[in-house]
């Protein structure tokens, strides 16, 4: 070949590989503008409306008045399941509102006082492609005095949990304006003081009726930004989360002992999850990721779901004010006590609600994560992922993420696509932990699915 053919041939080639579309390149975008309308949408006017309505009930104790339509647990849920429909309406009725209840007795703990039924008020938001696929955020109905066995005094519960609740009630407000593919549920939960009975009943509930949960995003106070230390914050919040399933089978947990994973449960990656929403579309706000299922010794209603299996996290304010929490109304030597609307900063709290928006819509809007996700590489200088194929045409293509051992977060990615394994050449699988999500068209993703989960269910 001549050098006139020669150099012909290769300016051919150099064009036809700078017109082959790169895998690479066919990435779907890194984010979804539609995110940044959610996060400008809620409104710090709003939750504080819902926030003094609902601390006006005097006492939402679980065992108070339950006919009065102005004080008492009974108005309270009245109200908020109003509320759910007015916003349904405003959508053309896109909600499906409904009590779910059960009945509690004496029998059934030290801190009911008598029989009575745990009303927790539902609204979901029906998905159009995968409407048993469920998102759920929660906040607590009820609140508490000093004695939570006193269902008469007075509980504002302004921030514990009337922020939680009103938080709950503005994100069904913002993302009611949308169409997903994955439903959502926003739930008002009950009896959360007396033993966590709200969350057991639907959870319960949601097992029968076989939906299949994502993720739940339990909200306990998100209103406080001065903690009892005297630090004063209104950028950091509270992620926690379990490690691994509390319904684990005996070979699951041998099967950890040698390929790892004691941090990589399925509520644990749906905090990394929320985690990486938070950076990537609220930069200004700094997420905290705590590796324990709830604050030491306390328990709150995302707990009822881990234990039967799923994920579920629970997002708070960084620093609390125990002065606030769980205290009669007064003033003791110069210091005042009682959980009052004085102590609840709104736009913080609006912080928070959009915090919980975007990670609900990524979920809602995300393709299901993948299954069968399997791991070889032993004794190689690379490692390969292997997965179930998806049928759902919203699927892009896949990322796989791979993380030192000792790393809190997924910090590194390759982007696959038309494939259902894949090899990442150089990658000894012995110093890393691996993980893989499914990618939409959209670009938003599933929550990491890391081997060992899909190990365990086989």
């Amino acid at each position: 070949m001549d050098m006139k053919k020669l150099l012909t041939f290769v300016c051919a080639l150099g064009m036809a590989l700078l017109m082959t579309p790169l895998k690479a390149q066919q990435a779907p975008p890194a984010i979804d503008t539609r995110i940044y309308d959610i996060i400008s949408s809620v409104s710090a006017d709003r939750i504080e409306a819902d926030i003094r309505k609902l601390a006006g009930f005097g006492t939402r104790n679980t065992f108070s008045d339950t006919v009065s339509d102005t004080r008492g647990i009974g108005a309270a849920r009245r109200w908020i399941k109003a509320e759910f429909e007015k916003i349904s309406q405003a959508c053309g009725g896109c909600l499906e509102v409904f009590y779910q209840k059960d009945l509690v007795t004496t029998e059934m703990g030290n801190r009911v006082p008598k029989d009575a039924y745990i009303v927790n008020v539902v609204a979901v938001l029906r998905g159009t492609d995968n409407p048993n696929n469920y998102v759920m955020m929660s906040g607590d109905i009820d609140s508490r005095a000093s004695n939570t066995m006193d269902y008469e005094v007075d509980a504002p519960g302004a921030n514990d949990n009337a922020s939680g609740m009103a938080g709950t009630l503005e994100a069904a407000r913002v993302l009611s304006k949308y169409k997903f593919k994955n439903s959502i549920a926003f739930v008002g939960l009950s009896g959360e003081e007396q033993g966590l009975f709200g969350g057991a009943g639907l959870a319960r509930y949601a097992q029968e009726k076989g939906w299949n949960i994502i993720g739940v995003l339990n909200n306990d106070m998100i209103g406080n930004i001065e903690g009892v230390d005297g630090v004063i914050d209104n950028r950091s919040f509270r992620i926690f989360s379990e490690p691994t399933p509390a319904n684990e089978t005996d070979r699951e947990r041998a099967s950890r002992r040698f390929t790892g994973g004691e941090v990589d449960g399925n509520s644990r990656q749906l905090a990394r999850y929320i985690h990486k929403q938070v950076l990537t579309y609220m930069p200004e706000m700094n997420p905290m990721m705590i590796y324990r299922l709830d604050r030491f010794g306390r328990g709150g209603h995302h707990r009822p779901f881990n234990d039967l299996g799923y994920a579920g996290v629970r997002i708070m304010e960084a620093h609390e004010n125990y002065n606030r929490q769980h205290q009669n109304i007064r003033e003791e030597n110069g210091i005042k006590y009682g959980d009052v609307i004085e102590g609840v900063n709104f736009d913080y709290a609006a912080k928070l609600t959009a915090v919980n928006a975007i990670s609900l819509a990524g979920l809602a809007w995300a393709p299901p994560a993948p299954e069968e996700v399997r791991i070889g590489g032993a004794v190689q200088p690379s490692t390969t992922l292997q997965w179930k194929a998806s049928d759902d045409s919203d699927v892009a293509g896949y990322k796989i993420y791979w993380r030192l051992t000792t790393s809190p977060t997924w910090d590194n990615f390759v982007y696959v696509t038309g494939v259902n394994e894949h090899t990442l050449e150089g990658i000894v699988i012995d110093n890393y932990y691996f993980g893989v999500a499914a990618v939409g068209k959209d670009g938003n993703e599933s929550t990491v699915v890391f081997p060992y989960q899909q190990i365990r269910r086989r």
